[in-house]
């Protein structure tokens, strides 16, 4: 797989994640809510540690920054 994100979009994940999770742990969502949120969470974790975002590659997009 070659890489698809770039470190921008891969921290912003990470941040979103965290602010899912900590949601989830101090009972804001409960329910249907945060098993969307928590599994989403957990997408956007391991897409981020490998830069590779399964839905980017149909759509044409890559935020990684050019090679010279």
């Amino acid at each position: 797989m070659k890489k698809n994100m770039g470190n921008l979009d891969r921290g912003i994940r990470i941040v979103v994640a965290i602010i899912f999770a900590a949601l989830i742990a101090t009972g804001t969502v409960s329910g249907v809510l945060a098993i969307v949120l928590g599994v989403l969470a957990a997408v956007f974790v391991l897409t981020s540690l490998i830069g590779f975002c399964p839905l980017y590659a149909p759509l044409g997009i890559n935020t990684c920054p050019r090679e010279r």
